[in-house]
């Protein structure tokens, strides 16, 4: 019976060496290596403490910054720990009660981009739309009593565009476009 085990035995302590702790640790020190941002997590530093990562949304919500899209993470949104989309579909009320409140909450009226009113699939994506960011230019100049040709000259420095020219859609990192007006405030 043992000569029969012991192949079997010896295969898989070797397959669990090789592939649970030699090739993990093999991706991990090249990874940090070669992408050592990418692989903490693209946090961002400022003054020596870490206030977030360029990968997870934040609620900002005062009437000086661009707000991200909604989130239906955790019960108050943008929980890390409780990512997730809130699974209301196009026919639901409460989304469309959702949505109506926050077109009242950004006082826009007519047509708005679907991203500044209604949640990802993780609750947590870091980005809006382009159009998203135009809409909110002006309340946002206001706020600040900057022109609203310098805020949209930011938002066009932070507008990132598609992957490799084709792949995914042009984004604005509400993070790090609120970092740099805060910077301009300085």
């Amino acid at each position: 019976m043992w000569t029969q085990m012991m192949p079997a035995l010896r295969m898989t302590l070797l397959l669990t060496v090789l592939t649970g702790l030699i090739y993990p640790g093999a991706v991990t020190a090249l990874c940090q290596a070669l992408f050592p941002a990418q692989a903490n997590g693209s946090l961002i530093v400022r003054n020596g403490k870490v206030i977030g990562s360029a990968l997870i949304g934040q609620n900002f919500a005062g009437e000086g910054y661009f707000h991200p899209r909604p989130s239906a993470a955790g019960a108050d949104g943008y929980d890390a720990a409780a990512s997730g989309g809130s699974n209301l579909g196009p026919t639901s009320r409460k989304l469309m009660e959702r949505v109506k409140q926050a077109k009242v909450a950004e006082g826009i009226e007519g047509p708005v981009p679907a991203d500044l009113l209604t949640a990802s699939g993780s609750g947590l994506d870091p980005h809006i739309s382009p159009e998203s960011a135009e809409l909110q230019i002006a309340r946002v100049a206001k706020a600040r009593g900057m022109s609203f040709q310098a805020v949209a000259a930011l938002v066009r420095q932070y507008t990132e565009d598609r992957d490799l020219g084709f792949l995914g859609e042009a984004r604005v990192n509400v993070l790090l476009l609120n970092l740099a007006l805060d910077e301009v405030r300085q």
